[in-house]
This record gives C-alpha cells, structure tokens and sequence, in this order.
C-alpha cells in the first residue's frame, strides 16, 4: 500500500458487472478532479486469443479440460504484481490494451484478440485497476497487499451467469451453447482462484435477484436492477456511518453488524456516497505524504 501513490481494485468474474462500478468511479474522478490511470486485467493475460485457444487444446490432450483466463498461469500476474509496486513507490508504470473486437482493433490499428504495444501509464492521482486478479494471493504473487482500496462485484452465481450469457450472445455472437461450455469450463478456476479474493476485499457488493433465476441458462431477459436487492459487506465496519447510508438509501437495512442492503437500483448511489468519502481519504493521506 502506498499514501503518495494508491491503487484502487475493483475484482470480479466476466459478467459480474464491474464495467458498472469502472463507470460510477470515472464519474466520481470527474466530479471530485481526480487523474486516475486505469489498468484492465485482460492486458494481462499471457497468451493472445489464438495462442490461448491452442494452449486450452494442449491441457485438454493433457487431461485437464478446464484451464481458462481465470487461472494464474494464463495471466501475467508477476508482471501485474511489478506494476502495482512500481506504481505505489513511484507514481509510474505501464500497461497495455487487449483487443477484444473490431471497434477496437479499428481504434487501435491491430487485428481483435491481439495485445497493443506496452505504454507508460499518464501523470495520475491514483491507479485504478479493474478485472480478474486485482486481489488474487498465490504461491507467486500477492496483489493484495498493494491495494489500498480493495472492492468486489459478486452477483449471485444465477444472476452472474443470465448476465454473461446475454452479454456474450449481444456483445460477441456467441451461442448460449458455447457460453454454456465456457462456464462450465471455468467452474474449477473459479472456485479455486476468484472466489477466495472476495475474502480479501474491503468491500464486496453482490446483486441477489427478487425474481426466478433457476435455470439461467434459458432466461431470457436479465433482472433488472428494480428486481433485484443489493448487499453491501464491509471487511471493516469502523469508520462506516451506516446512520447516514440507512438513511440517504431508502428502504435500506443492516443484515448484519457490517452488511447494508439495499434496492438493487440504488447502486450507483451507494457507491457514490460509500467511496467519494473513502476516495477524497485516500487524497488527503496523499498530500498529507508528499
């Protein structure tokens, strides 16, 4: 962790929603005049979309049928972990981009599924980083401990899986067969590498449906937010007004001694209200340093 330098995390699977809080925080930087450099977790995946699909081939004919981008060795997570280091004694780093389709390779000039060149990151206040890893803790690694903000966006499983399917279909043409396989595929990964960060988060948010998600694999449309409630969980509750969220999110409760829910519509404005405080925290420990 760094008071000159923070690093902010936002972790969860493909199709969690963490495209949405990557969204609420750039307003928040907006608004509060914050430089923020973003680093994305697909920039650090070790193997191109053509190298990855003939590296799943080769586990497969060696018996393991379910190495996907959530495991460590598909990624470059000592590279990432240098980052975070660098980034939190120095103020600098670099990072690159992962082509995921045509828009994209027409922005950048490359062909979908490849990597950009790497690129120092810009003069910034904070790094924020947003995918698989950014709190993963292995034999290797430990991202964690160079986080200063560590943030998870844990749909239940049901709702996590409608929200891939549909994505992946609209998004990339994919069928619900194929996104069906990369679930099941991924299933081993997940339980062993993504869920145990959601332990070391200090603040996960996990959307739970108020509608019938029993079969997501034939749902066809993705609950949304007004059929939903939100649980909010606090690694540390000390500090937390919950007075004021309670009062500012209507309908809101506590579940637990350090767990807020609300409407799943209230996003964006818990976490306005939850991290402009912890952002504008993090600011002052940062001057107060420099």
């Amino acid at each position: 962790m760094s008071k000159r330098y923070p690093i902010i995390a936002i972790t969860g699977s493909s199709g969690a929603g963490t495209t949405t809080v990557k969204d609420t925080f750039s307003k928040i930087f907006v608004r509060e005049k914050v430089q923020a450099a973003f680093i994305e977790g697909d920039a650090f995946h070790r193997y191109d979309r053509a190298a990855m699909k003939q590296k799943v081939a080769n586990e497969e004919k060696n018996g393991n049928s379910h190495f996907t981008h959530f495991n460590p060795e598909a990624n470059e997570l000592e590279i990432l972990e240098s980052v975070f280091e660098t980034y939190g004694r120095t103020g600098t780093g670099k990072t690159r981009q992962y082509i995921h389709d045509d828009g994209e390779a027409e922005l950048y000039a490359t062909k979908p599924g490849t990597f950009t060149d790497w690129k120092d990151l810009p003069p910034s206040d904070l790094l924020f980083y947003e995918g698989l890893h950014g709190c993963a803790v292995t034999d290797k690694v430990n991202l964690a401990q160079h986080v200063d903000l560590k943030i998870g966006v844990v749909p239940v499983i049901n709702l996590e899986w409608i929200q891939k399917i549909h994505r992946d279909k609209s998004m990339r043409g994919y069928s619900t067969e194929a996104v069906t396989d990369t679930i099941l595929r991924r299933m081993p990964d997940y339980a062993r590498y993504i869920c145990p960060q959601f332990s070391q988060t200090d603040i996960n948010f996990q959307r739970v449906p108020t509608v019938d998600t029993s079969n997501p694999f034939v749902a066809r449309w993705i609950p949304t937010p007004a059929e939903s409630m939100l649980v909010i969980r606090f690694s540390n509750p000390r500090g937390i007004d919950f007075p004021y969220l309670l009062s500012m999110l209507g309908g809101s409760f506590m579940s637990r001694a350090n767990s807020i829910v609300c409407g799943g519509d209230k996003l964006d404005l818990a976490m306005q209200l939850i991290f402009t405080p912890l952002i504008n925290k993090l600011l002052d420990l940062k001057r107060r340093a420099s």
